[in-house]
């Protein structure tokens, strides 16, 4: 299989969660899988100090950025068919809220950069399996609202520690046409029908072993749902 790894940046802040994503690359490399990392040739809607979270006087572009994490291996999302990748796995970071979609500023009545949904569109129209972790499940879901697909997806759970509104994350996916699952660290969501996993990861408060085996398991269930 060949998979997408699609990048909103390079830092949990302001783009994608860094951890996550190379965690994520490991997990498809052992899987026996390649990858290909994607990204939009956009500027970030900011730039975060990861040190003390004050906003920047700068700005930077989500593909330059993401090509951090990929050592300049990135492809340009706009260059991207369906039938060049077997999947796509979307890894958390505010910039699924802050760059693929406006999420972390209007919730749900936010909107989704027009590139990225009709990539995750024409997948889902196709059948090809897509991961989403940590807070990515609300850029599927924006997606795919006023769809006659309803994703069933996990930002995690109320039940363990959570540095995040999950309630509120679960009430906003709802309200785009989605379906809420509680899901702690140890556990996935598995969308037979949608041919959709997502997995909580740093929604939780979690340690990186943690995280690891979380994407682990959720990219298992991924190549699984591949046929």
């Amino acid at each position: 299989m060949k998979i997408g790894l699609l990048l909103s940046g390079c830092g949990v802040y302001d783009g994608a969660e860094i951890q996550e994503a190379v965690l994520a690359m490991l997990a498809i490399k052992e899987a026996g899988h390649d990858y290909v990392c994607i990204s939009v040739d956009k500027d970030q809607y900011h730039v975060i100090n990861h040190i003390n979270g004050d906003e920047m006087k700068e700005s930077r572009n989500m593909l330059i950025e993401s090509a951090r994490i990929a050592r300049g291996e990135v492809v340009e999302i706009s260059n991207v068919a369906p039938a060049d990748i077997d999947a796509l796995v979307i890894p958390g970071g505010f910039g699924s809220a802050k760059n693929f979609t406006t999420w972390a500023f209007n919730g749900p009545d936010g909107e989704i950069l027009p590139e990225v949904k009709l990539l995750l569109v024409n997948l889902v129209n196709i059948g090809k399996p897509i991961c989403t972790l940590c807070v990515s499940p609300v850029v599927l879901a924006k997606a795919l609202e006023g769809s006659s697909i309803q994703p069933s997806l996990t930002l995690g759970t109320t039940k363990a520690s959570s540095p995040y509104d999950i309630d509120g994350f679960h009430a906003g996916i709802e309200k785009v046409g989605a379906k809420s699952e509680m899901k702690t660290i140890n556990e996935i969501n598995v969308d037979r029908n949608n041919r959709i996993v997502s997995a909580p990861c740093y929604m939780m408060d979690a340690n990186i072993l943690e995280i690891r085996n979380n994407i682990k398991s959720a990219i298992q269930a991924m190549e699984e749902l591949y046929d």
